[in-house]
């Protein structure tokens, strides 16, 4: 081997290198941004563009794919402290030709932060509303997903503004009296008994231990997180947490706790209920509340699946809810309006 072929070598082996350690030290150092990246390759690579809507100078951001087709478009509400991103698992297996809009809660992610005023379940109602108006999407009647706390607001959301859905999906729902009481609200009565500090809240973690007990808590399976991706996914949330105890007060207060149970006699819009078998945040039993109180309810439970269905299920949510709203379009809900 002559020097120019060693050279050569040596040439091609550092460009490799070069992003390799990039890559590495990226992974050790700021897992963080690393963290923002995996996110915005997600989305680029699912065909979806972030986009921004403005309703008397409040900002809502929001992320899209597709436009208004034969199928009606699909608005997703994500849960307490999450963000728009963590529909992507979902969005992956539902069909291209289906309008998606993924909108960051009041307050989460890039939708503007206000006050407390808005973090109820009705103030959130009442700024999801003003988001469908401000992209016109309810010029035709839409399908609306949310889970979690977003479930809670979806469930009010229909009750509010039956004229805007033709269907609705509620994934693991909050704001329901449940029968039974999960491992999660156990904790919280605890917590009030005892006095302890309200800063323990499991689902506001600080550290990266803490962090893993929440994933825990939240999902059956258990994910094998690297320590610094945890370190990383806390990073991200610590700058916010102040921000999500004002949240959670607000909707585990009087006025939220039970806001779906108040209103879901009100609910006209075709149901599907979604929940994980094994959820210790919800109890599964508001499953059967729901079904009780809406006799034409479709539940949905999971095996092996905890609160964090759209995480732990994300193939089997998404046929779910694309069977749900074929077979709307298909016989026509209990009104005169149809999913087209």
């Amino acid at each position: 081997m002559d020097l120019n072929e060693v050279n050569m070598f040596v040439i091609a082996g550092s460009t490799l290198a070069i992003p390799i350690l990039a890559f590495v030290g990226s992974f050790l150092l700021w897992p963080a941004a690393l963290i923002k990246v995996y996110y915005w390759y997600w989305r680029t690579a699912l065909g979806l563009h972030v986009d921004h809507a403005d309703y008397d100078g409040y900002r809502f951001c929001y992320s899209r794919r597709g436009r208004p087709g034969s199928r009606p478009s699909i608005l997703m509400l994500h849960g307490f402290s999450a963000h728009k991103d963590m529909w992507l698992s979902v969005v992956k297996f539902l069909p291209k030709n289906v309008h998606i809009v993924c909108v960051d809660m009041p307050g989460h992610g890039g939708t503007t932060r206000t006050s407390a005023v808005d973090y109820s379940i009705e103030g959130q109602v009442r700024r999801i509303h003003q988001f469908v108006e401000s992209i016109e999407l309810n010029k035709k009647p839409f399908h609306l997903v949310g889970t979690s706390m977003g479930g809670n607001v979806a469930g009010v959301y229909a009750a509010r503004f039956p004229a805007d859905l033709c269907s609705l999906t509620l994934i693991c729902p909050a704001g329901l009296k449940y029968p039974a009481e999960s491992k999660f609200v156990k904790h919280l009565r605890e917590l009030e008994k005892t006095g302890k500090d309200i800063k323990r809240i499991p689902l506001i973690p600080s550290t990266a231990e803490e962090m893993e007990e929440m994933l825990k808590l939240c999902s059956f399976v258990r994910f094998k997180i690297p320590q610094q991706i945890l370190q990383g996914l806390v990073d991200v949330r610590i700058p916010h947490n102040d921000f999500y105890r004002e949240v959670f007060m607000e909707i585990v207060g009087e006025e939220s706790r039970q806001s779906l149970h108040e209103n879901m006699h009100l609910i006209s819009t075709p149901l599907q209920v979604i929940w994980g078998k094994h959820d210790q945040v919800v109890d599964i039993s508001g499953a059967s509340v729901l079904a009780e109180a809406l006799a034409d309810c479709k539940v949905d439970l999971l095996d092996r699946c905890g609160h964090s269905v759209v995480m732990e299920r994300p193939r089997k949510t998404a046929l779910l809810i694309m069977d749900f709203i074929i077979a709307q379009q298909n016989t026509g809900s209990t009104s005169s309006k149809k999913c087209s």
